[in-house]
């Protein structure tokens, strides 16, 4: 029986636009370095990963600038994305599939969450190994949520007890994936995650509990805090 392996996906053609910037928040610096290369290197330096595969804008001209800092041992992928975030992530995954086996798991991963740890990539694999779908990290609901009517208003108060935010990575086998994104596209569904694609095939990911620090840079204070949490644990002398 052939060795599977884990593969990652980076879809980064975004324009990040409620950040506010003229550059997109991927390239954004964080501690000396664009915020795209520390989530780069924590897929790279992960001993189960085999290869990246990176989905950037057709007119990026930030890239070229940034990839001399990443890690070179393992393959890295360079693939144009789309209009959207599902249409990077296919661009990816058809990428992939030139070096990986259907039956590989393949992690895909917001460019702009660059807090994600070590920790919580091999709890997902440990945790999603023998799985047959795949799953998500993801953390609970802790706030009171509500509804907004037309208007702005509270229509009503939502029932928090069976709600997540979704994070990533997202892992899934490569071939299934693909599949169930393409079919998505397909019925012009513009999915905005790995999973939405897999539950609209019919499956039911599992979810990983995560960090709640692995944040997704949106907004400006975002930054200010993906760098407190990087420094602590740079005081803490943890790498990731």
């Amino acid at each position: 029986m052939s060795t599977l392996h884990y593969w990652a996906m980076v879809p980064a053609a975004g324009a990040g636009r409620r950040m506010g910037a003229a550059t997109p928040k991927q390239y954004l610096p964080l501690l000396g370095q664009a915020v795209i290369v520390h989530t780069l290197e924590i897929l790279l330096r992960h001993p189960r990963i085999a290869g990246v595969a990176v989905a950037i804008g057709a007119e990026d001209g930030w890239w070229p600038g940034i990839a001399h800092a990443l890690p070179t041992t393992k393959p890295l992928l360079v693939v144009t994305g789309g209009a959207e975030r599902c249409h990077s992530v296919a661009n990816g995954l058809q990428a992939l599939r030139e070096w990986a086996a259907l039956d590989d798991w393949v992690l895909v991963h917001d460019a702009a969450r660059p807090c994600l740890t070590g920790e919580d990539l091999d709890r997902l694999m440990s945790e999603l190994a023998d799985d047959p779908i795949g799953g998500l990290l993801a953390t609970p609901v802790r706030d009171t949520l509500k509804q907004a009517d037309d208007h702005g208003r509270v229509a009503t108060t939502v029932d928090r007890a069976r709600l997540w935010h979704a994070l990533t990575p997202q892992m899934f086998r490569l071939g299934l994936l693909h599949d169930a994104l393409c079919a998505t596209l397909d019925r012009g569904l513009l999915v905005t995650d790995e999973a939405a694609a897999m539950e609209a095939a019919g499956f039911a990911p599992r979810l990983v509990e995560g960090r709640s620090d692995n944040l997704k840079i949106t907004r400006p204070e975002d930054l200010a805090l993906a760098e407190f949490y990087l420094k602590r644990r740079r005081a803490a002398g943890l790498s990731a």
